[in-house]
C-alpha cells in the first residue's frame, strides 16, 4: 500500500475509534457532559443490560421501597423478549433509555451495524413503553464515530458515568459494590449499576440489589437528591441548575425531597 493510502487508512481508523477513548477515566474527566456530570445537589442512578424478568422486577420493588427513580438503559434483544418488563419499568415512573440492540463492542462491529441497531433499539423502546428515549449508553462504554452520529440522528444523547460499582463479577458483594462506589458518591455524579446478569457473572445482580439501600441512604445523608438522568441537569453551564429545569413530578415520589422551584 502506498504511503498516502496508509495515512488515509490510519486517519479513518483514528476517526472511527477516537471516541472510544472516552471510556478511560482521565478522558471522561475532560468531558464532563459525556461522563454525566450534573447538578451538584443531585446524583443520577442508572442501570444497564436489562430488562430481565428474573431480576429487574426486584430492582423496581426496591426502588419503590426507597422512594427513588432511576434510568434504565435497555438492550433491544432483551426488550424484544420481555416487553412486559420494559413496560413495568416505565409504568413505575422510571426513565427508559437505549443501550443498543445487543451488548457488542462498537469498535469491532462491521460498518453500518451499530447505527442500524441503535435505531432499531430506540424504535422498540418507544413502541413498547410509549416513551421516546433521550439517552444512549454504548455497551462497555465504548463509543465510535458511527455510534455518535447514529445517536444524534435518532435524537439520543450519549452519556457514560462518573462512578461504577464493579457489580458484574462473581466475587462482587453488596459491601464491595458500596465500597467501590463510595468515593464517587458526590453531587453531580452519574452512577452505573446493572439490573441483570445478561453479560455478567451469573447472579451478580444480587450484589447491586443488595447495595441499593446503602447507596441511596448515603447520598441522602449527604443532602443529595437521587433520581434519573432526566432530572440531573447534564450539560447545564457550570454543572448546576437542574433545579431550574422542568422536571416531571413522577421522577420524585413524595418520600423524596423535590427540587426547589
Amino acid at each position: 500500500m502506498r504511503p498516502h493510502a496508509l495515512a488515509a487508512a490510519a486517519g479513518l481508523a483514528l476517526l472511527h475509534a477516537g471516541p472510544g477513548a472516552a471510556w478511560l477515566p482521565p478522558v471522561r474527566r475532560l468531558l464532563p457532559s459525556l461522563a454525566g456530570e450534573g447538578d451538584p445537589g443531585h446524583v443520577a442512578l442508572t442501570f444497564d443490560d436489562g430488562p430481565d424478568p428474573r431480576s429487574t422486577p426486584l430492582f423496581l420493588d426496591e426502588l419503590d421501597r426507597l422512594g427513588c427513580r432511576a434510568t434504565f438503559f435497555l438492550l433491544g434483544e432483551l426488550l424484544e423478549r420481555h416487553p412486559e418488563v420494559g413496560r413495568s419499568i416505565a409504568r413505575a415512573g422510571h426513565e427508559v433509555a437505549v443501550h443498543g440492540w445487543r451488548h457488542g463492542n462498537a469498535l469491532v462491529t462491521r460498518p453500518g451495524r451499530v447505527a442500524a441497531e441503535i435505531g432499531r433499539a430506540a424504535r422498540l423502546v418507544a413502541a413498547v413503553t410509549g416513551v421516546r428515549p433521550s439517552w444512549y449508553r454504548p455497551p462497555f462504554g465504548v463509543l465510535s464515530a458511527e455510534a455518535l452520529l447514529a445517536a444524534r440522528w435518532h435524537g439520543l444523547r450519549p452519556v457514560l458515568w462518573t462512578a461504577w460499582g464493579a457489580d458484574w463479577t462473581a466475587r462482587a458483594t453488596p459491601g464491595s459494590v458500596l465500597r467501590t462506589l463510595e468515593p464517587g458518591l458526590r453531587g453531580g455524579a452519574t452512577l452505573l449499576l446493572h439490573d441483570c446478569d445478561h453479560t455478567s457473572a451469573p447472579g451478580s445482580w444480587r450484589s447491586a440489589l443488595g447495595a441499593l439501600a446503602g447507596v441511596v441512604g448515603r447520598c441522602r445523608a449527604a443532602g443529595l437528591r437521587v433520581g434519573p438522568l432526566g432530572a440531573h441537569g447534564v450539560g447545564v453551564p457550570g454543572g448546576a441548575g437542574a433545579h431550574r429545569l422542568p422536571v416531571p413530578a413522577s421522577f420524585y415520589p413524595r418520600r423524596e425531597a423535590r427540587p426547589e422551584a
